[in-house]
Formats: C-alpha cells, sequence, structure tokens
C-alpha cells in the first residue's frame, strides 16, 4: 500500500529516516522508507510533536503584495523558534522539484529552474531569536542532542544546499541584543544566520543586524538594493 498524506494535507518538513533534515533533489510526493521498513512520502506531514496543523498556509512565490500583507497581518506570535524548518521550506518554494505540487495545488507555475544566466534566486533569513526547536524528533541522534542543536544544525544544512545550487542567502537578527537571552543564546543565534548567509563581496553585504524598526527598515531596504545589483548583474 503505498503512502498517503493525512486528510488535512498538513506539512511541517521533511526529514530522512533518521530524522534530520532533507535536502533531497526530489519531489515531496518521492516515497520513502524509514528505519523500521514503514513507507512514507518525502514531504513530512505530522510529526510526533504535533497534534494539530498550523492555521497559517505557505504562500508561494507572489508578485501579489495585499496577499502578502493580509497573510502575514493574520500571524501571531508564540511558542519557540523552529528556524530549521523555515529555512527548508524557503528552499522548497525557490527548488523546481516542488514546481509540480505547486501547480498542481492551483498556486502557480512554480519555481523556475536553476540558470544562474537567466533567474536569480534570492533568500531572505530574518528572526529576533535562537533557532531553538526542532519539531523533528532526534531519530538516531545522540541523546545529548536537544531541539535547539537539531534546528540549527539542519537549518546550516539547509543553507549550504541553498547556496550549493546557486541562491544568494541574506540574513538579519533582530534584537538579538535582547537581554533577556543569554550570551550563549545571543552567540548561537548570531552565528547561525553568519554560517547560513551568503558570503560577503566588496559591493555585496549578506549579514544584518538591527536593534529598532527604522534599523530593521534599513537592513530590508540594503537587502532589495543588493537585490538589484545581482539582478543587474545577470
Amino acid at each position: 500500500m503505498s503512502a498517503t498524506p493525512p486528510k488535512d494535507k498538513c506539512a511541517t518538513e521533511r526529514k530522512d529516516k533518521d530524522g534530520y533534515a532533507d535536502a533531497s533533489p526530489d519531489g515531496p510526493s518521492t516515497s520513502r522508507w524509514d528505519n523500521n521498513g514503514r513507507e512514507y512520502l518525502a514531504k513530512v506531514n505530522r510529526d510526533d510533536h504535533m497534534k494539530n496543523c498550523p492555521a497559517p498556509a505557505l504562500i508561494p512565490l507572489t508578485a501579489d503584495e495585499d496577499k502578502l500583507l493580509d497573510t502575514i497581518d493574520d500571524f501571531s506570535a508564540a511558542g519557540v523558534t523552529a528556524g530549521g524548518i523555515a529555512a527548508q521550506w524557503g528552499y522548497y518554494m525557490l527548488s523546481p522539484s516542488w514546481r509540480s505540487t505547486i501547480s498542481n495545488a492551483g498556486l502557480g507555475a512554480g519555481p523556475a529552474n536553476f540558470d544562474k544566466r537567466k533567474v536569480a534566486k534570492v533568500a531572505i533569513l530574518m528572526t529576533d531569536g535562537q533557532f531553538n526547536t526542532a519539531f523533528a524528533g532526534a531519530r538516531g541522534a545522540p541523546k545529548s542532542e536537544n531541539g535547539g542543536q537539531m534546528s540549527r544544525g539542519n537549518a546550516e544544512s539547509i543553507c549550504d544546499n541553498m547556496k550549493r545550487d546557486g541562491i544568494e542567502i541574506f540574513t538579519i537578527g533582530f534584537d538579538l541584543n535582547d537581554p533577556d537571552m543569554t550570551s550563549t543564546e545571543r552567540d548561537q543565534a548570531k552565528s547561525v544566520l553568519r554560517d547560513c548567509s551568503s558570503t560577503d563581496t566588496s559591493s555585496l553585504k549578506h549579514y544584518y543586524e538591527a536593534a529598532t524598526g527604522t534599523e530593521l527598515q534599513q537592513a530590508f531596504d540594503d537587502i532589495v538594493e543588493n537585490i538589484e545589483r545581482i539582478t543587474v548583474a545577470k
């Protein structure tokens, strides 16, 4: 019997058979087999840590500004920061491996092929906290591994794959010097964002920190200008 997703079509992340972030180039409906020989789909839908599907639906690439702003307005901040999952979905929305899934769902044509001569693919990762939780259970991982370590490791692994494919990554840490965070937590948050960002050049900066709304807006303005430079250079 083929594996089938839950009826609510909930999807949180992709995991390999050991529970780590999966960056394989195949599509989300590919069959996989876990360590017990059970079949599952590449898109992992229901994690054992999550009873309910998140209410916000993912919005694929679009030029519909109103749709994006309305979606953001409906978000509510709660819980912890599953940054590894955010990095995964950023990759999948830029990867042509997911084109058929997006098209079949009636959400547009999906991502274009990777072609550095014709297409500039850019990801922006922004957070106001640590990458401090991972829904994926640490299957096959040492007992000392915790959710934060797994989330950070997953994010960095996904970022490596994105950069390998030619995706330019900009990162922004907002208010990462919050006194409510320990010095270790601040260092961990900054480290993963630095590691995820693309390498700076003489004309392009990729890692930003901002402590106020004004600084955050300036960071995004700078990134927009950098993206325009990348586009012109194609």
